[in-house]
């Protein structure tokens, strides 16, 4: 088990866009919102790095929720 309150604000800030990303996907995936969500979110996200991981996270739950 690990207590995330001891993580550093950079590996925060990824979990939390680790998380965004699944839930965009589910939400395209069962109809709640357009794929525009994607660029909503990456275009809220300063970090060159931080907006990359949100797309690769993007595409990994693309392929895991059977969108690939």
């Amino acid at each position: 088990m690990h207590n995330l309150t001891l993580l550093s604000e950079a590996e925060k800030n990824r979990i939390e866009l680790d998380k965004q990303a699944a839930y965009a996907v589910w939400q395209v995936k069962n109809g709640k919102k357009g794929y525009e969500v994607f660029a909503e979110i990456a275009n809220g996200v300063d970090d060159d790095d931080e907006r990359e991981f949100f797309e690769r996270a993007v595409s990994k739950y693309k392929i895991q929720m059977g969108m690939a």
